[in-house]
Parts: C-alpha cells; structure tokens; sequence
C-alpha cells in the first residue's frame, strides 16, 4: 500500500443483475453467473448508492447482464439522482419497452452508453446469438436520443468484425452518438474460452488503429472516438480502472465488492459483501482492495519502473491468465520475462480460422461454429 491518502473513488459501477437476453461470448460476467433470487433488493441497492454518494463517488454506471430486466430501475435511478449522482445506463437495448426510457429520464437518468456487437446485423445477432437484436438496438438509439439524453456508442471488437471498424463509425455517426469507444475484447472469462475465435491478428490491428486515426482527423469534435491498441498486441500495460482500488468499484449482483469488473478470476481474493460491511469499510480497509493497491506489493522490474505510478502494475487477472501469479509484471509489458508467451499466444489464437463459440449461459457448452470472415 502506497502512503499517500486515500481518495474516494470517482465511480461505482451496480452490475444489477447477470440475467441478460444476449449470449454473448466475451461477456465480462463471471463464468459463475448469479440468479435472480441471489440479487440485492430494491432496498439494498438504495442503501449501497447512498453509501456511494457519502463516500464521495461523482458517478454510478448501472450495468449487468442487462439491467433493464430490474423492474426497480427507475426507483433506483431516481435514488442516484437524490444522492447527487451522475447516472449513466449501460444496456444492450433490446428490452426498452415502448416510454420506458422516457420514464427513466423523468426519474433523472444522465446518460445512455448502448451496446453494438457488429455493424452487420448477421454477424451481430449471431455473436449475441439473438435474433432481432440489431433493429431494436436501432430504435433504443434513435428513443435515446428523442429523449435528449446523450449517447454513448461502445462497439466491442474482436477478430471476426474488426474488418468492419469503418462502418461502426458511420452507425455511430448516423445514431448521433456523441462518443463512440472502441472496445478490443478483454480476454478474462467468457472471452478466454473464446481466445481462438476472437483473436484479431495483427494487421487487423494495425488497420484499424490507421482508419481510427484517420476517422478521429476527419471528425474532430463531431464524434469523441475512444480506443486502445489491445494489451496483447501492446508494449507496455494499462493502468487497471485507473490503479487496483484507487478509482473505482464493482458491485455484483449479490452484493459482493470488487476492484474491478474481472477481479473474479481471481479465485484466492476474498471480496467483502454490502451485506456486511458499508461500502465505506470495505473501500478503505478490506483485504482485496488494499491487496494491489499502490505500489507496495510489486516485484520487479514492476518496483523500480518509472511508470510504476503511471500504469500500476497493469492488470492483475492477466497476470493470472497468463503467467498463473495475479502478483507478477503484466505480461503485457514488454519488461515483462513473460511477454514473448503473451505474443505467441496472440499469434496462435488469431491464426484460429474456424472456432466454436461458448456461448455465454449457465451451463454453456460450445456453440454456433463460429466461421470467420
């Protein structure tokens, strides 16, 4: 642990709920997905996003799985709102019933981040391997924006549509989003199963990245594009949610609090729950937030790297992944002694051509034969 003082965290992302009408096979949801009769209530919530404003968090993302499935979304939201929240909504669009994002915007609902799995809606609907998904994400976009609420198109790109990155900027463009990010697959979870179907291969990578820099000079302040050159394909790693518990938290369905979204994989880690301890106590003082926060539990060449307090360390659950300690220098890096092995596999996974998908549901088995194109 670091001696500097320790912040409040500038978000709290609710992950509501793990039902979700998509399948999606790079789902950032743990493996072990949680059950309706497992999530916090209605009262709960409220309890944890009051706990979030007085520790001083400024936003609440509202997630999942699909969180419109919460019949209490607006009490919640407008809960948020009370608090002195930023809310922002992130969905995958396909369950907003006629004047329900109206009435969410009533309840004070301050953003819309909505999901897209492709530009095609064959490759798209397939992936989520739900049929109609694209034309309703279509709608919800076009009701996002009647409603004044600004949007946020985040595009999730891997192997089998990064050919395409062209055309998600148009669709953003034609949606009126007024940010579009980019998203490379993370490969923890559902999409480590799915490495060899996902994996981009490098010119892949290298041509998008040229036709987002083109697209970011052409567009200027029409459209914010956000994107990151994917870590297996990087030199040097990320800063994880800004440093392992020193921005952010992750709240499960059932109430557990997490240093990031993926920190599941980590299968030692105790995380504590809302239902015993304030969201408070568990920020300040609990074993796996304080475990790779700061700069105290690095080895080297992590210990005396000048960018210690720039990336801090990268992520841990691709520690994990790949060199099997969630304590060793992100493989990422290219200090790293394991980063020749991050490379290679990068190189076997995106020379996959046909793989089968697991899809993402209880009990899941390989699907769909995932051709690639």
């Amino acid at each position: 642990m670091s001696a500097r003082p320790l912040d409040p965290p500038m978000a709290v992302l609710a992950e509501l709920t793990h039902r979700c009408p998509l399948q999606c096979p790079y789902c950032s949801n743990p493996l072990q997905l949680r059950t309706a009769s497992e999530e916090l209530s209605t009262e709960d919530w409220k309890r944890v996003i009051g706990e979030a404003a007085a520790l001083g968090a400024l936003q609440i993302h509202f997630s999942g799985g699909e969180p419109m499935v919460r019949r209490d979304l607006e009490d919640l939201v407008a809960h948020a709102r009370a608090a002195g929240l930023h809310s922002n909504l992130i969905t995958s669009g396909v369950l907003a019933g006629d004047g329900r994002l109206i009435e969410l915007a009533r309840s004070g609902l301050d953003h819309v981040q909505l999901s897209f799995q492709d530009s095609d809606a064959v490759f798209a609907e397939r992936i989520g391997n739900y049929p109609g998904a694209q034309a309703k994400k279509i709608a919800f976009a076009r009701k996002v924006r009647e409603a004044g609420l600004p949007l946020t198109v985040n595009a999730v790109v891997h192997r089998q549509n990064l050919d395409r990155v062209d055309a998600m900027i148009e669709l953003a463009l034609e949606l009126g989003a007024a940010r579009l990010e980019i998203a490379h697959v993370q490969y923890y979870g559902w999409a480590l199963h799915n490495r060899a179907a996902l994996m981009p291969t490098p010119a892949q990578v290298e041509a998008a990245t040229r036709a987002i820099e083109l697209a970011r000079e052409r567009l200027n302040r029409q459209l914010i594009i956000d994107y990151v050159v994917p870590d297996y394909f990087a030199q040097r790693p990320k800063a994880c949610m800004g440093g392992w518990g020193r921005q952010f938290m992750n709240i499960s369905p059932d109430g557990r609090v997490l240093p990031c979204h993926a920190a599941e994989t980590l299968k030692e880690m105790p995380f504590d729950t809302v239902m015993k301890r304030s969201l408070a106590e568990i920020w300040r003082s609990s074993v796996a937030f304080e475990r790779f926060r700061g700069t105290d539990w690095m080895h080297e060449p992590c210990r005396s790297c000048d960018r210690r307090e720039i990336d801090w360390g990268g992520c841990r659950c691709q520690a994990l992944a790949i060199v099997g300690q969630a304590d060793r220098t992100d493989p990422a890096c290219a200090l790293s002694p394991h980063h020749a092995r991050m490379a290679a596999l990068a190189e076997e996974n995106s020379a996959g051509g046909t793989a089968a998908y697991i899809y993402r549901r209880v009990g899941s088995r390989a699907g769909y034969d995932g051709r690639t194109r």
